[in-house]
């Protein structure tokens, strides 16, 4: 499981973690029956406080995606319709940021080659960063 916390974003880091568990629970990079890390253990992993996952893990146990188990455990609840249609809504709300950036990109003058060598390196910055997290 890969997270990443930008301390310095606008958006809360509870959304930050919040948004990216449950994309990654809609489209699968969290199989069903997978076991996600201790409220501890994931807060060490962050740096971040032990409470603030814990309301985390319960936003998205309330939403169906996760199932918390008292003694133990916490673990991906199986995808029903309602999370797919969720997936959708991400989708849509990402078709319309990423089409901003690249009208804000262009009028900043940068060239359609200059945002696809960019979409391009932050492909590769994003995977190197997923298979470090695998390890």
């Amino acid at each position: 499981m890969f997270l990443h916390v930008e301390r310095g974003s606008s958006v809360p880091i509870s959304r930050q973690i919040a948004e990216q568990l449950r994309s990654q629970c809609l489209t699968g990079m969290l199989k069903p029956g997978e076991k996600l890390p201790s409220v501890r253990e994931l807060a060490q992993q962050l740096a971040v406080n032990v409470n603030t996952v814990f309301r985390i893990y319960e936003r998205l146990a309330a939403e169906g995606l996760i199932e918390l188990r008292h003694g133990d455990g916490t673990y991906v609840c199986p995808r029903r319709t309602q999370a797919n249609s969720q997936l959708a809504a991400q989708r849509d709300r990402f078709q319309r940021e990423f089409d901003a950036l690249v009208q804000q990109g262009m009028m900043l003058g940068y060239s359609a080659a200059e945002l696809r060598a960019r979409l391009t390196a932050a492909e590769a910055e994003a995977e190197a960063a997923a298979c470090k997290s695998r390890q």
